[in-house]
């Protein structure tokens, strides 16, 4: 946790605008909304135009700058393992580029029923998720594979911008996000991957799932 309470300023900084994705996902939404892991809110600015939006992040200083960048939402200091909501109390969520920062499957898992408990019956989530095979890792983690070092998918990524800090991933193939978010009792409506910033290998996965 300290690590995104260094960098919560310079991460705000190069965090601005919401993905398409979100957005387009977020305008097909009504009811009650919650990020988890809402970092900036830059997608808590979206959420909160279609209803009551709760935004929960572990690092407090993400909370501080979130609170500048949205007009309506609440926010709360959480950990998405353990999140204090009841079940089946919210329409919709969203856990982006944030899943893969938890150590361990069984946790990762862990914050997926989460979020599945306090979904609604029926209530849909978007996921997204760092590639595993993307270009910038792809080297690394077929060496990885090879020599059998640490869970396939661990890495500790440099934060250089203005503070530095190493930052826990876990990067995904899109087989296995959709092996842990069935694990976790969802039901896949769409799973897709998509080049942000690679040139050749998608370097992020998506999921839509049904509580």
């Amino acid at each position: 946790m300290e690590e995104w309470e260094k960098i919560a300023e310079s991460f705000d900084e190069t965090r601005r605008h919401a993905w398409k994705e979100c957005i387009d996902f977020i305008e097909g939404m009504k009811g009650v909304g919650i990020d988890i892991a809402c970092g900036n809110g830059r997608h808590l600015k979206y959420m909160e135009k279609k209803g009551m939006a709760v935004g929960i992040d572990i690092a407090f200083n993400m909370l501080r700058v979130a609170k500048k960048n949205v007009k309506n939402a609440i926010l709360i200091q959480a950990d998405a393992i353990r999140l204090p909501f009841p079940s089946n109390f919210f329409d919709y969520a969203l856990f982006i580029a944030a899943l893969h920062n938890i150590k361990g499957r069984e946790n990762r898992i862990k914050a997926l029923k989460e979020m599945r408990r306090i979904l609604k019956k029926d209530g849909m989530a978007m996921i997204s998720v760092w590639s595993k095979w993307q270009d910038r890792w792809r080297r690394h983690f077929m060496l990885q594979a090879l020599y059998k070092w640490r869970e396939l998918g661990d890495i500790y990524i440099p934060w250089k911008r203005g503070v530095h800090a190493q930052r826990f991933y876990h990067l995904y193939s899109l087989r296995e996000l959709k092996r842990d978010v069935k694990k976790a009792g969802f039901k896949i409506i769409k799973a897709w991957s998509v080049k942000k910033v690679a040139k050749k290998h998608a370097d992020n996965h998506f999921v839509i799932v049904k509580a």
